[in-house]
């Protein structure tokens, strides 16, 4: 029998636990003692690191409640901590790992608590030889595309004429486009059949199998038409049950595509994951997602498997849904995990978009790729060999090009002009063509999908969205001017040296505002494109002055966030409610923090006046220098994998197709090997290494440079496969064996340490690093043995994750953060899963 807590026991327990909790705090902050009721951020001078610190301790002590990051910032004292838990005490210490529902099985915890890590669930032998198949699978196709390629080059200018090159260039582009799209169609029903849900072993045959599929559909050309009606009908192909009227336009491709419905009249917004599987355990797991008809899915959305979500209901930005969760017709949710909410995610009304009008913008676009495209580029590549003949030579047999010195001459000479010519014809294509199709349309209507004004919106978005650019100017002040070339409107910008990060993203920059003072770090992707399954409308979006956004942050036209904000990474930005200004916003869904602490002011001296000054132009100095590093580094790369090229085809002549493989293993290795090299350079000359220091600091600008040199998307080529963990060990990252990447991002290979075992899924990031206004702080993150990290999950700097743990989907943990051995985290700020749900 329960008697009732009176309030002397209640004030009894809370003075207790307050004295608990100022000892820990005053551990902490290495101080004799801590007044109860000071303010973690604005009396006693902590920050997020600090109080994150003091969670993992709290949760230490048996005698104390789980307290997470977002209880601190409720409650930013010891007294109204300690209460909040007392007067509640469910939301206290979670249950033991024996009686809780995501305890692990026996004898992975018996082999934790020996601490010897649970051992993978397959020979070592099969890791070794699905690795050597995965590489067999690879040289075949790339022999095949390449000889395929010649052959066909070869056929098209053979022709007689103008009109019968192009007609020949036409068939020669459709038949290849066809073949290309047909092949992951024909792979997936002949190696696969029909996904059903159920557990495919890592490294064996059927996982070899999953694997190809995945590999096919993932670089079909089919993605070029991602959001057309295209895109609808290949995945029908594929075995994906959706119904009429469905807009989906996020690039990744569904994977398990048998396991995909969708009901008519969906919409599917950019940047959304939905793959239908997830790797846990040693296994890539299947699981159905299931959308009703009339669905809004909002944009950087997260769905893992076994999900669903009824008729007419919505799932915001930046939001996610983990197994089992199911959203009611109806309903509106948003958070990660999803949590039911008032707000409309729907922001713009539908359009009369008939079939007819889906066929005829089809139709356009697959002519205009084959009758346009295609035979622009094979003209393109006919000027450069006409006009250097020496490269020309190596496809007539019996000519020897490779002995004779002028070849490598005219090799270097095409390398040049078509590496910085392409440069700065992109250039000046970008600030031109995009500005004049933008008049075509009118911020603020609404337009039928699949018609002139849609074209166009797609033209502008894929012309002033080229990743190259953002790279070469980014984390520096050229950002400032190649964004104002593109169209951004930026307030008479306070030029820092690292207004915006290498990341920037739009949906037209003639719509993009940013107010003065404001910075921003990596991945911010402006929307201001709203769509339906019918319709969509360009709106302005502006950012205020004096803000801080973090990394990966969609930020809409209908952003509720004012002047003086500070949006943390993965925030999930407010579209309703008053307007915030002068305070921080962490979270998915988003509550308020402060907007600065204490040791946020500690590098002001050095942010104003002549010393400013002095440091900025410093800093521009080095980055120009930085710049012009990776842009030779890149020229030399490409002109090594020309010689490459011209050596496989004159090779052909002599030894045939296998000329090609092993052209395609050397462009392998010459690019691993190559980037690899870059990296170690880079760090034997500047070690990476924690530190706390100002954007105007030469460590930083070292850093800074590490990131653009060693910046390169080529070893996603090789998620899902062994050689994967192999480059990141290679390129520093101390790395367990058997550890699985099927898509991961570690922004400082150098800072991480990845436990035997693990497990780290499609789209998840480990970021060593973080940037708040003038202030750059940078730590080690350790993953023990047997972690798991959910798709689309960040790890912050910091942090540490104990064996066996795990991290769910599209989870945010924080700079220090703690998980302990066997834990399962979940959510935005990542907190335990058991305490959560209660």
């Amino acid at each position: 029998m329960c008697s009732d807590v009176t309030a002397a026991d209640t004030s009894g327990a809370t003075v207790s636990t307050e004295m608990k909790m100022a000892e820990v705090l005053a551990g902490v902050l290495r101080t004799e003692r801590v007044p109860v009721e000071g303010d973690f951020f604005t009396e006693l001078g902590a920050d997020s690191l600090v109080m994150t610190q003091f969670c993992a301790r709290v949760r230490k002590r048996e005698d104390l409640p789980t307290v997470s990051m977002k209880d601190v910032y409720g409650h930013p004292t010891i007294r109204s901590l300690a209460a909040a838990f007392t007067e509640h005490p469910a939301a206290g210490r979670p249950e033991s790992p024996a009686t809780s529902q995501t305890a692990m099985p026996a004898s992975a915890e018996s082999d934790h608590r020996s601490g010897v890590p649970a051992a993978p669930r397959f020979a070592p032998w099969r890791y070794a030889l699905c690795g050597m198949a995965q590489l067999l699978a690879f040289l075949v196709y790339s022999s095949v595309a390449a000889t395929v390629a010649v052959f066909g080059y070869q056929w098209t200018v053979e022709g007689s004429g103008a009109a019968g090159v192009y007609a020949r260039t036409v068939l020669f582009s459709t038949a290849l486009f066809v073949g290309a799209c047909a092949l992951p169609i024909l792979a997936k029903w002949i190696l696969i059949g029909r996904y059903r849900p159920g557990r495919i072993p890592l490294w064996s045959f059927a996982y070899l199998r999953f694997w190809c599929v995945k590999t096919l559909i993932r670089t079909s050309p089919v993605r070029l038409f991602t959001g057309s009606p295209l895109y609808v009908l290949y995945l029908r192909a594929l075995g994906a049950h959706i119904g009429k009227g469905v807009t989906i336009l996020a690039h990744q491709i569904p994977v398990c595509t048998d396991m995909l419905s969708i009901g008519d009249g969906t919409v599917v917004r950019k940047d959304v994951l939905l793959s239908c599987y997830r790797a846990h355990d040693g296994c890539i797991e299947v699981g159905p997602v299931a959308l009703g008809a009339d669905v809004t899915i909002g944009v950087q959305a997260v769905l893992d498997i076994d999900t669903s979500m009824g008729d007419h209901s919505q799932l915001g930005h930046a939001s996610s849904l983990h197994p089992g969760q199911a959203i009611p017709a109806g309903e509106s949710w948003h958070g990660t995990p999803a949590q039911p909410t008032t707000t409309d995610f729907r922001t713009v009304e539908p359009a009369t978009c008939g079939a007819l009008r889906r066929v005829s913008y089809s139709l356009s676009q697959l002519l205009a790729f084959l009758l346009v495209y295609l035979p622009l580029t094979v003209a393109g590549v006919s000027l450069v060999f006409m006009a250097l003949p020496r490269l020309n030579s190596a496809f007539t047999p019996g000519l020897q090009a490779l002995d004779n010195p002028a070849f490598y001459l005219e090799a270097l000479v095409a390398s040049v002009v078509v590496f910085f010519g392409g440069i700065a014809a992109g250039l000046v294509a970008l600030s031109t063509m995009p500005r004049l199709l933008s008049l075509a349309i009118r911020p603020g209507r609404t337009y039928p999908l699949y018609g002139f004004h849609h074209g166009v919106q797609r033209a502008i978005t894929r012309l002033t969205n080229v990743r190259f650019f953002t790279t070469l100017f980014g984390d520096s002040s050229a950002i400032v001017h190649y964004l104002r070339c593109l169209g951004y409107d930026l307030c008479r910008v306070e030029q820092t040296g690292s207004n915006f990060g290498s990341v920037v993203r739009h949906d037209t920059p003639y719509l993009s505002t940013v107010g003065r003072g404001t910075m921003i770090a990596d991945g911010l992707s402006i929307v201001n494109a709203d769509f339906s399954s019918s319709s969509f409308r360009l709106s302005r979006a502006s950012i205020g002055p004096n803000n801080f956004l973090g990394n990966h942050i969609a930020y809409p036209s209908d952003g509720r966030t004012g002047d003086n904000c500070l949006l943390a990474t993965k925030v999930m930005v407010p579209i309703d409610g008053e307007l915030r200004e002068g305070v921080g916003l962490l979270g998915s869904p988003s509550f308020e923090i402060p907007r600065t602490v204490l040791r946020d002011t500690r590098f002001e001296r050095i942010s104003h006046g002549e010393e400013r000054r002095r440091r900025l132009a410093a800093k521009n100095r080095h980055n120009t220098t930085t710049a012009s590093l990776h842009l030779l580094s890149r020229w030399f790369h490409f002109f090594v994998l020309v010689l490459i090229t011209m050596t496989a085809i004159e090779l052909y002549h002599a030894i045939g197709v296998p000329a090609y493989a092993l052209a395609g293993l050397l462009t392998l290795v010459f690019t691993v090997v190559y980037f690899t090299l870059i990296e170690r350079a880079v760090t034997a000359l500047k070690p990476l290494r924690s530190l706390y220091c100002s954007i105007y600091d030469p460590d930083f600008w070292s850093h800074e440079r590490y990131w653009k040199l060693t910046a390169h998307d080529y070893v996603h080529l090789f998620n899902g496969t062994p050689f994967k963990t192999m480059i990141w060990r290679w390129r520093g990252a101390r790395i367990g064996r058997h550890v699985f990447d099927d898509g991961c991002m570690i922004s400082e290979r150098g800072l991480t340490s990845i436990g035997y075992g693990s497990t780290l899924n499609a789209g998840c990031i480990i970021q060593c690093h973080s940037q708040e206004d003038g202030a750059f702080k940078s730590d080690r993150v350790a993953l023990g043995a047997g972690v798991t990290i959910g798709v689309g999950a960040l790890v912050h700097y910091g942090t540490t994750v104990g064996d066996q743990a795990q991290l769910a989907a599209h989870s945010f943990l924080m700079k220090g953060e703690e998980i302990p051995p066997d834990a399962r985290w979940e959510g935005n700020p990542a907190g335990d899963a058991d305490a959560i749900s209660r």
